[in-house]
């Protein structure tokens, strides 16, 4: 998404509640006025034209000209008229479901899916390929023999309404053939395929890349429910674990797109002795201690309704790592005042909920003077959040305001 340029919409942190976006009536600034629309009605739910003229300071006649053609565009539509004591009743503009559709790809470790979401993030299609690794060629077939397909299935009106293709995915992957069992001649293949441009002639769609963690954590910034927090360190649970930064309600990327690439934050381990994060909050690490106790971890990757792992290895899984991301965030917490703690991932609802309690439980069992402790609560996307993700980044890139976008544009 583009920079916001001088006089152009910005986040004011003038409220403790909301933030005060702000829009401008200068000429040649519409297709900013029009992202700054979206974006509320995103956050909101349904707005009026008078609710958003308040918020944002345009004049009514600047966001009646924005609304209507959102509206002719496809992207809006007219709620229910509210009729209060004076004047005309207000009528709430939502987005509309089939505005726009988007395609997401998560890349993962021991899986691909792909996934097609409508405007409001609603899933419409989902694909899943389950592997022993990842290599170029099985993602490139994969999405080859699916992505078309999903195309054809929808009615002809809706296929030009295709807004890009997110890619959600490890950054150098082929560093970690050793924890994946793979061959290192097939992982190399990785450094040297480009796989967003691959993509991108094979689908026609401008095609954009993010580290999977972010892309999950980006998921719960534009599809979560419930509250948002501004500030929030997101930690999500797959073959190992990763995360995401939100500051002033933006994704925080940094410099190479890998910002709170938490896997290797140094925590005590069960024995003692400092090791990584991702060495004791990994859903590898479970399935490790699965298969020394003889029972299949095979079930994991395929599926996440259901974990068919004895209470004594499930307990020792949790308990470790529940430990680990308490000092994770107390390290975290030091350097960067957050509101809350997201945690989420590829497992049971019930099993999350538990590994939130048993970290927040932890957390406040450390010395946390100093430390104005951040809430610790459970993400509200779910265990399919890095393809949701991917989803949201061409969503984000063409529609909603966003300073520190980093997919980039094919």
């Amino acid at each position: 998404m583009i920079p916001l340029s001088e006089g152009a919409a910005v986040a004011d942190r003038g409220s403790t509640d909301d933030p005060v976006l702000r829009g401008t009536n200068q000429s040649g600034m519409r297709a900013q006025n029009e992202r700054l629309v979206l974006t509320l009605v995103r956050q909101h739910g349904a707005l009026a034209k008078s609710d958003i003229a308040r918020i944002t300071g345009l004049s009514a006649q600047t966001v009646s000209v924005i609304m209507r053609a959102l509206e002719q565009d496809g992207l809006l539509a007219r709620g229910t008229p509210q009729r209060g004591r004076i004047g005309q009743p207000s009528i709430p503009m939502s987005l509309a479901p089939d505005g726009a559709l988007f395609f997401g790809l998560k890349i993962g470790r021991r899986s691909a899916d792909l996934t097609l979401v409508n405007f409001l993030g609603q899933v419409q299609r989902l694909e899943r390929q389950v592997y022993r690794y990842p290599t170029p060629g099985a993602v490139v077939d994969f999405v080859s023999a699916t992505l078309p397909r999903m195309i054809a299935d929808l009615p002809a009106p809706l296929r030009g309404r295709i807004g890009g293709l997110g890619v959600a995915m490890p950054f150098q992957l082929w560093n970690w053939v050793t924890s994946l069992g793979a061959p290192q001649s097939e992982m190399d293949a990785w450094r040297h395929r480009d796989i967003q441009a691959e993509l991108a002639a094979l689908s026609g769609l401008p095609v954009f890349v993010q580290n999977d963690a972010t892309a999950a954590c980006g998921a719960e910034l534009v599809f979560g429910t419930g509250e948002r927090p501004k500030d929030f360190l997101y930690f999500y649970f797959g073959t190992f674990i990763g995360g995401g930064l939100v500051l002033n309600g933006q994704l925080f990327t940094g410099r190479s797109g890998n910002a709170a690439g938490v896997g290797p934050i140094p925590v005590p381990g069960p024995d003692g002795q400092t090791r990584r994060l991702l060495d004791v909050a990994s859903m590898s690490v479970l399935a490790d201690a699965m298969e020394a106790a003889g029972e299949s971890s095979d079930h994991l990757w395929a599926q996440h309704l259901e974990w068919r792992v004895s209470p004594a290895v499930l307990e020792v899984w949790i308990d470790g790592a529940a430990r680990g991301l308490a000092h994770a965030i107390l390290s975290a917490a030091a350097l960067i005042e957050l509101e809350a703690v997201l945690i989420d991932g590829w497992m049971p609802v019930g099993i999350r909920a538990e590994l939130t309690a048993r970290t927040h439980a932890a957390l406040h069992a450390l010395d946390l003077a100093g430390i104005d402790p951040p809430a610790i609560r459970q993400g509200t996307v779910g265990a399919n959040a890095r393809v949701l993700g991917a989803a949201a980044i061409p969503l984000s890139q063409r529609y909603l305001i966003d300073q520190n976008a980093s997919g980039r544009d094919a």
